[in-house]
């Protein structure tokens, strides 16, 4: 039985060109492999034979292997391309968002690091892949638009620095454009990979603050009360004399406040940079 997409001649050209006509395809579409040189011999000759297909697209190539990585993980799900141009967007259907999403869109996050390196095979210059599973990304990006302009409202009734919790550099891009235009305050990214976040700072901040993780209160650990919580001038009072504290253990500093927002962004447990 004559092997499919296998094309004899009488030179390796030959082959090719005859492979070429069959399927319709150009020499750029096409993925070739010579199995057989052409040559003369003493009493005739041998013919070159060539194997031709239509080369596999990079999107094509990394829908495949997403849904191989699916099967592995016995997960049934279906990869839809999108988009094929200047770069691949490519939606995982699936009946277990959860599970494909992660948490915080982890997995996702994942799966799309490894896709982009699947049709980026053989490129010399590097083309985006965006994996997206019921339209996640698209609604993460709205939150963390949302929280930004939170933030910064924030950040300059207190006037003081305030800052998120650790984010992957696409992400991190997000705040910063949501906050590009604002003049009332700017955000830069601390911290070292992968715990890398997002600091917003108001034009009047204290050149002193260090700001609190939001949700985090310092306490005074003596009556149990937060100091956020004193009006200006009150003052702190033992609880076993009355007597004010001032001083040495018993008289712990009001704490300098640093502000962190730390919020679950994501909807996964229900279903390159600046």
């Amino acid at each position: 039985m004559a092997e499919e997409n296998v094309f004899t001649a009488k030179t390796v050209d030959a082959a090719i060109e005859e492979g070429l006509t069959a399927l319709g395809i150009t020499l750029d579409e096409a993925e070739i492999v010579v199995l057989e040189e052409g040559k003369k011999k003493l009493f005739g000759a041998v013919k070159a034979k060539v194997k031709v297909n239509r080369k596999t697209s990079d999107a094509k190539r990394a829908a495949e292997f997403i849904d191989g990585l699916m099967e592995i993980l016995k997960i049934s799900a279906v990869s839809e391309i999108v988009e094929d141009g200047e770069s691949i967007k490519i939606d995982v259907k699936t009946t277990n968002s959860a599970k494909v999403i992660g948490k915080r869109g982890d997995v996702l996050d994942a799966i799309q690091c490894i896709a982009g390196a699947v049709a980026n095979i053989g490129r010399d210059d590097y083309k985006k892949v965006v994996v997206d599973c019921e339209d996640y990304r698209g609604q993460r990006e709205q939150t963390l638009k949302n929280l930004a302009e939170k933030l910064a409202k924030k950040a300059v009734e207190k006037g003081r620095k305030m800052t998120l919790e650790p984010m992957n550099p696409y992400e991190r891009r997000i705040i910063h454009s949501a906050l590009a235009d604002n003049s009332e305050v700017k955000t830069v990214s601390e911290g070292k990979e992968p715990n890398r976040y997002i600091a917003v700072i108001p034009n009047n901040a204290k050149p002193y603050d260090k700001g609190l993780r939001y949700g985090e209160r310092s306490f005074d650990k003596r009556g149990g009360k937060p100091f956020g919580d004193r009006k200006r001038g009150e003052r702190s009072f033992e609880k076993r004399g009355g007597r004010r504290a001032s001083g040495g253990t018993a008289g712990a500093k009001r704490g300098k406040k640093e502000i962190h927002f730390g919020t679950f962004l994501g909807n996964s447990g229900s279903n390159g940079e600046e």
